[in-house]
């Protein structure tokens, strides 16, 4: 061990040299920074009193330098190539399949359709028993996930316990290209409908097939949902605007400190559709390569953004080689779309003195024009063009989704129930809900709401200011009541849980197209692109004010 540690400092010695001998204090700073660290990690691997793991403490090291930066900037071990590799091409190699803990157990979440697992019967909500004969229960996620992978064409046995019994699976591996778009359909009348979650190879080519195939089948109006879609691949974007907007229009712009790095990216094809109405949706959760999509088309006036500001994600990352196979996700530059504007939120070169990171604030946001003329603004996420108020969420809802319960329960109701026929018009009856209080009951569900904490921590106060006494009377009141509002919580939130409820359910049965189109006709952000798009004046007026 030690005599590594001496061939990495020599190696160290030498990098420190050659730094040393370039120009500019720059450079003297690196060598004595590389010099410093390289000591003492030795005399921390020397003297420490218990014995270190090497790879672990630089690793921590590493991350804790990187953090420091912003928090896309990240290093990757040769160990984490291949989940790199799936999560930025959407490819590899396995039975097609998502899995997760759900309550201290290891399920599938997500059988992808038409894909190996799906093919062979394995449902949402089975949980894993054994892996070719090994024993998995209780296994971390990612030692079994490893298990399930493996080289196209081979063969591997799984046993899975579905409420109870026990399930025997044999499933052939192949290729998987995981798809970009999760649902496409007419929603209205003459309204087409295609919901993107990835910017991972060939998005650009799905949208284009949906797009063409709702077409066919009559859309002459089009939503792209973007919503929650946390980007991917800036070429794909491009390609996704070029689908709308003329040959030879600039889609966005990248600079940063290498210059010969700095790039324009213009649209090189001729577009499918220039002319048909669109509305692209977004939320708080679309970033990246979805807001250059949903901001190119709103820089040329060539689309209505409806929903919530997005994210605010205008940096851009480049991977680069390490030593050993490592890489290192970058980032090179900021990005700026059509009208000029770079739409980065967080202001990552300006930490407060604890750490923290502060948005942009407005007296520095800087205008810019559309080609219409209409006022956009930088630093910040994009603002759509017509606001839909997103309704917050009770604790207790929140607390109930993360037990996992509502998961387990869709996984009962499905194998106690027939198939649902017309997802748009399912509904859980009165009865169903009953059955769900009685069987949370035996669950054993317990959860603190973010008032009750607020009431503990106000009563906390009151006794270390000393005024409790004179206050216990009001303080005992406003918790008899918060406790009353605790226990009925599954008759004052029965709407929103419900909601989730049959959504989780629908995902159950028919995963993707189950859940989007349950949601069809009390999704308030797809009800208001349908009003926008089929009034042409009120489309107008949006994009064209003047």
């Amino acid at each position: 061990m030690k005599r590594k540690i001496s061939v990495a400092l020599a190696a160290v010695a030498v990098i420190s040299f050659f730094a040393f001998s370039g120009p500019g204090e720059k450079y003297f700073d690196i060598a004595k920074s590389l010099d410093i660290f390289a000591t003492l990690f030795k005399e921390v691997n020397t003297y420490y009193v218990d014995e270190v793991e090497p790879k672990k403490l630089i690793q921590t090291g590493i991350q804790g330098m990187l953090e420091s930066l912003d928090p896309y900037t990240d290093y990757i071990p040769e160990e984490d190539l291949e989940a790199f590799s799936i999560q930025t091409t959407g490819q590899y190699a396995g039975i097609g399949a998502l899995i997760g803990v759900v309550n201290k157990k290891t399920v599938v979440t997500h059988p992808y359709e038409n894909y190996p697992a799906y093919r062979a019967g394995l449902k949402v909500g089975d949980e894993f028993i054994s892996i070719d004969g090994k024993n998995v229960r209780g296994r971390p996620t990612q030692e079994i996930s490893a298990l399930l992978k493996g080289n196209p064409k081979s063969v591997l046995k799984v046993i899975v316990e579905r409420m109870g019994k026990e399930l025997s699976f044999s499933i052939e591996r192949e290729k998987i290209k995981i798809t970009n778009v999760s649902y496409q359909g007419i929603v209205g009348t003459g309204v087409g409908y295609i919901k993107l979650d990835d910017f991972t190879p060939g998005a650009a080519r799905e949208v284009e097939e949906a797009m063409n195939a709702l077409k066919q089948k009559g859309a002459t109006r089009l939503i792209l949902d973007l919503r929650d879609n946390p980007g991917g691949l800036l070429y794909e974007a491009v390609n996704i605007v070029n689908l709308f907007v003329p040959k030879g229009k600039e889609v966005v712009a990248t600079k940063g400190k290498v210059q010969e790095w700095n790039k324009s990216y213009t649209t090189l094809n001729n577009p499918v559709d220039t002319q048909i109405p669109l509305a692209v949706l977004t939320s708080g959760g679309s970033a990246s390569a979805s807001e250059i999509v949903a901001g190119s088309l709103q820089d040329y006036d060539r689309a209505v953004l409806i929903g919530q500001k997005t994210f605010g994600k205008g940096l851009v990352q480049t991977t680069r080689p390490l030593a050993y196979n490592a890489q290192l996700k970058v980032t090179t530059a900021k990005y700026y779309i059509p009208s000029g504007r770079c739409i980065q939120a967080l202001d990552y070169t300006h930490r407060k003195n604890d750490g923290t990171v502060e948005k942009f604030a407005d007296s520095l946001k800087s205008s810019f024009k559309t080609t219409s003329g209409r006022t956009v603004f930088d630093g910040g996420g994009l603002d759509p063009d017509f606001a839909v108020k997103s309704e917050s969420v009770g604790s207790a809802v929140i607390e109930l989704v993360r037990s996992g319960l509502v998961f387990d329960f869709a996984t009962k109701y499905c194998n106690e129930h027939p198939m649902v026929t017309n997802f748009q018009e399912f509904h859980l009856t009165d009865t169903d809900y009953l059955q769900f209080e009685a069987w949370l009951k035996g669950q054993h569900f317990v959860y603190t709401t973010d008032l009750e904490k607020q009431a503990e921590s106000l009563i906390t106060a009151a006794k270390n200011e000393r005024y409790y006494n004179d206050l216990q009377a009001s303080l005992s009141t406003l918790q008899s009541k918060i406790e009353q509002n605790h226990s009925g919580y599954l008759t004052h939130f029965r709407p929103e849980i419900q909601q989730i409820l049959e959504e989780e359910i629908a995902f159950h049965y028919a995963l993707n197209k189950g859940k989007t189109e349950v949601t069809l006709n009390r999704d308030k952000e797809i009800e208001e692109a349908k009003r926008i798009l089929t009034d042409s004046d009120a489309y107008q007026k949006i994009l064209r004010p003047h």
